[in-house]
């Protein structure tokens, strides 16, 4: 194991990651808001401990293998993530506790949308801004970013991506070079984000909401500038918008990529995927407005669909934006919708869930199975579109949905233990895990008032769940720190 090199690569990561604390100084020079000080500390901070880890290793040019890739995945999500909690850390007001800061950048970073503060919209700018720009980065993945602008990684880039890429399929890259994924990747991103941000303008938000706001719905982050969240602006056009640009960022890039430099939108239409996405999207929208249809829960149609329409895409697609309290809803919705997060987003997308072509794997092999026990002796595969899939990868999607089921359960069981009842256990464990946010019982809302212990589980969960649960279990195996 290269250690050094490790260390050399974290050093430098950590400094660049630096430099994402003067955007939120400049926001409060803007505002003139007093809050800059804290990001000025964490930003002098985050360069000395940076170069401390650099500087004495620089030399080091170690051959970075699959290993190296993993422990540098998970070890730059931690980092990063302890780095992100420190202006939040030096924050006068809110004066918030280790547990406090670090719940609040992880879960930024991971694109949650969890949140211990309230009172939000009564916070510096500075802050604001910089809980949004957290989401925004860990969206698309920092380490993509890194891969693209850091040439020194070019050795060990492909396997920094396949650890990183979220998705059962990693191998199919767009251009030869992995930098040059990153940056195709980064182009459409920031493409993406702008036309949100214009978007929003033009639906009647100020510059600054605009910008927060496009920040978390590309990233399907979920964080907000308000405590009511979207249901602040009271706007169905500003819904829509976001509906429209939560299903765009929960599609798989390289698809996106690939209509561009196609220039033909027939590439979505291939994409069985993609199909199996908007079904479920259709499939949930109709069931909410029905539901609140029949028990009359707002004033006429057009409210009733709008309401639907948001509350299913916001919490399907993992982003967990707000317009009412979708807890408060009648009969199974608010346990549908939480259950429909454990899908997510599409594979390769910011989305967070076990991703829909997981999903749509295990159904089919669930049907293989079916068919199997009538016809013994027949062969069936499992297609993908028209492409016949080796065992092997349904086989790694099977591991993969055991290992999120136990983790799951552990976490659980756990958050049970620390006292908390049984619905607020399930589902903050389903939104933490998923990278959705908004949860069921006492983390309806916010988790402020939730044990510390609690949300050190759930920072882990979120972890688990930015990570896609194997990145980060592989390193509890013997195998890995033997090979």
């Amino acid at each position: 194991m290269q250690f050094r090199t490790i260390i050399k690569i974290l050093g430098q990561l950590v400094v660049l990651f630096s430099i994402t604390m003067v955007p939120p100084a400049i926001v409060s020079l803007i505002y003139k808001d007093g809050g800059g000080v804290p990001f000025v500390l964490a930003f002098i901070f985050s360069v000395i401990i940076g170069l401390l880890a650099y500087y004495p290793n620089r030399r080091e040019q170690g051959d970075l293998k699959a290993r190296e890739g993993f422990l540098i995945v998970v070890l730059f999500w931690l980092v990063l993530g302890a780095f992100a909690s420190l202006p939040l850390i030096f924050l006068q007001e809110p004066n918030l506790s280790l547990a406090d800061a670090v719940f609040e950048a992880f879960s930024g970073l991971t694109t949650t949308g969890a949140t211990v503060l309230t009172g939000i919209e009564y916070l510096p700018k500075s802050v604001l801004f910089y809980r949004q720009q957290l989401q925004w980065l860990g969206g698309m993945g920092i380490i993509v970013l890194a891969v693209a602008v850091l040439p020194m990684l070019g050795v060990g880039g492909m396997q920094l991506y396949r650890a990183e890429t979220p998705g059962p399929v990693k191998d199919s890259k767009m251009t030869p070079r992995i930098a040059d994924t990153a940056k195709h990747l980064w182009y459409i991103y920031v493409s993406l984000t702008i036309a949100c941000t214009l978007a929003y303008w033009a639906a009647g938000m100020n510059w600054f909401d605009a910008i927060c706001h496009s920040f978390s719905t590309v990233a399907i982050g979920g964080f907000s500038t308000y405590d009511a969240s979207m249901g602040h602006f009271d706007s169905p056009l500003i819904n829509f918008i976001c509906v429209v640009f939560l299903i765009i960022a929960a599609v798989n890039f390289t698809l996106h990529y690939a209509a561009v430099s196609s220039r033909n939108l027939r590439v979505y239409i291939r994409d069985p995927e993609f199909k199996v996405f908007l079904f479920i999207q259709l499939a949930l929208v109709i069931v909410c407005f029905t539901v609140l249809s029949s028990n009359n829960i707002y004033a006429n149609g057009d409210e009733t669909l709008d309401q639907a329409l948001f509350q299913a895409v916001s919490i399907s697609t993992t982003a967990g934006f707000a317009t009412d309290n979708f807890s408060a809803w009648p009969l199974f919705l608010p346990i549908l919708l939480i259950f429909s997060s454990f899908i997510g987003g599409c594979a390769g997308s910011t989305g967070g869930g076990m991703k829909v072509v997981r999903v749509f794997l295990l159904y089919l092999q669930g049907i293989r199975e079916l068919n199997r026990l009538v016809h013994p002796r027949a062969i069936y595969s499992i297609k993908l579109g028209r492409k016949a899939l080796p065992d092997k990868v349904v086989e790694a999607v099977w591991g993969f949905f055991s290992a999120y089921a136990l983790v799951f359960v552990i976490i659980m069981l756990a958050l049970m233990g620390t006292g908390m009842d049984n619905i607020t256990a399930f589902s903050a464990t389903a939104a933490c895990l998923n990278n959705l946010g908004p949860g069921l019982g006492d983390v309806a809302s916010h988790y402020g008032a939730i044990s510390d212990g609690a949300k050190w589980l759930l920072t882990i969960a979120m972890v688990f769940g930015r990570l896609e649960i194997f990145t980060l279990l592989v390193l509890f195996t013997p195998t890995f720190w033997r090979g």
